[in-house]
């Protein structure tokens, strides 16, 4: 039985009932502060998100197409476009790291787009694309994959590196990135969760004389607060706690277990991602062993007039600090050296809490993991200015540069703890706190407090 009215925190599992327009705010979660997923908003509307699909699509080939940057001394000249460095890397016997950085800047926003194409133009016609559920579940799944704006700062620090030995100039492609990563932003404010509503509102055929307000109003309800024996402790009614299960790809709430397929999105149903703490903990465990020799190891061999020297990721911290570029040199030290590090021991603190039951600190906790979310891609700097660097200082015998086996240990530290937050279910953190009872407004009303059998009484009722 399905609970379209009903909304569950991706976070903390909370139900709320679903308001049917957000007049372009964002709904947060009162118990944990996450926003709400996959709700109307008055916002950008599907013409526009179209618009900008597009936009983006011409603006990534042309700086595909075009070179980056341009290095030019003594005479002589040096260019390069994206698929140069992947190509320089490839080359260079360093195909592992050609592949993070082909998926992370090409193949993974390239899908995107794409997806989002074939998506929204028939959506916006009024019918359901075919291949719908898998199309909209593979944008959910290369979205945070996708790194243009790591890669334009990755640019930005490779120019101020190669200024002191050559003249750069910068290429078409360089100003279609930039251009990109704007129209890239914009989109990705566009929650793509919403498509299953749009979806969902189109094939709904409402009975004659019956308002969808009046419907929606006496179909709202949760457990009672007396059947459910952790609603006393916490004050807050759950999914889980209601013998409700959220869908983790559309959201849609419903009544089912385990191992059953969504009824909308055909996706796996579960109250909890299946071994989170054992998986995330593997991936941690690796993470950390990577992590020694990708800051021990060199990222890059530099040649030049037949002298040879290795850089690691603090030699470069070093290098831009003693010439003066000390904003850059501690926006690397903070991107490669204490993001990666903070994310182990943010991730490790998480898991452990989670494996055994602790209820310290939930909300701290919480906003770790969106921070652990959020900037943990970043880490992918240095191996973008790796990949540029190699595939730009190639002057024959007078220097080149090759990537070094650091730019693989590294590129793999990111992969991986990566990975590990994408496996950690943060409702883990909520399950065992004992938060005292706030007051949450009308969704903790009397009507909202009504029995779970009162809404599938109204719904077989009313649909």
């Amino acid at each position: 039985m399905e609970h379209p009215n009903l909304i569950a925190c991706h976070e903390c599992d909370l139900l709320f009932r679903k308001p049917p327009r957000l007049g372009g705010l964002v709904a947060r979660c009162t118990r944990c502060g996450a926003g709400l997923k996959g709700m109307h908003r008055v916002g950008l509307p599907l013409e526009g998100i179209c618009a900008l699909t597009v936009a983006a699509l011409i603006t990534f080939v042309i700086a595909q197409v075009f070179p980056v940057i341009e290095l030019e001394t003594n005479g002589m000249t040096s260019q390069t476009t994206l698929f140069g460095a992947v190509q320089s890397l490839w080359g260079g016997h360093m195909r592992l790291v050609a592949i993070m950085v082909l998926g992370s800047s090409v193949l993974f926003p390239l899908t995107e787009l794409l997806a989002f194409l074939y998506v929204l133009v028939p959506v916006r016609m009024g019918r359901r694309p075919p291949h719908f559920n898998h199309m909209l579940r593979l944008i959910q799944f290369v979205r945070p994959w996708g790194m243009i704006e790591v890669f334009m700062l990755g640019v930005l620090i490779t120019i101020v590196k190669m200024v002191s030995i050559a003249q750069v100039i910068p290429g078409t492609g360089l100003f279609a990135f930039g251009a990109l990563m704007v129209i890239l932003a914009a989109i990705s404010a566009f929650d793509p969760g919403m498509l299953w509503e749009v979806c969902d509102e189109m094939t709904i055929r409402r009975p004659a004389g019956v308002h969808r307000s009046s419907v929606n109003d006496r179909r709202v309800g949760l457990a009672r607060a007396s059947n459910l024996p952790e609603v006393a402790a916490t004050g807050y009614v759950t999914a889980r706690h209601a013998g409700l299960v959220a869908c983790h790809t559309c959201g849609l709430i419903q009544t089912g277990s385990a191992h059953q397929r969504c009824s909308r999105c055909d996706s796996l149903l579960h109250a909890r991602r299946p071994d989170s703490v054992t998986r995330t903990l593997s991936l941690l465990v690796a993470a950390a062993l990577v992590y020694i020799p990708a800051n021990l190891l060199p990222i890059m061999h530099a040649s030049s007039l037949g002298r040879s020297e290795d850089d690691t990721i603090l030699a470069g911290v070093a290098y831009f600090w003693t010439s003066g570029d000390w904003p850059l040199a501690v926006v690397i030290f903070v991107a490669s050296v204490m993001v990666p590090m903070l994310k182990l021991a943010t991730l490790a603190l998480l898991t452990l809490t989670a494996r055994r039951g602790s209820d310290w600190q939930p909300h701290e906790r919480a906003t770790l993991y969106r921070v652990v979310e959020r900037v943990g891609r970043w880490s992918m700097l240095d191996v973008f200015v790796v990949a540029l660097t190699v595939a730009l200082v190639h002057f024959g015998t007078f220097a080149f540069i090759t990537a070094g086996p650091g730019a693989l240990a590294f590129g793999a530290v990111v992969i991986l703890t990566m990975l590990a937050s994408h496996q950690f279910d943060p409702r883990l953190i909520w399950d065992n706190a004992r938060c005292q009872q706030q007051q949450l407004h009308d969704i903790e009303s009397e009507q909202v407090r009504s029995s779970v059998a009162s809404i599938n009484r109204n719904q077989q009722h009313y649909l």
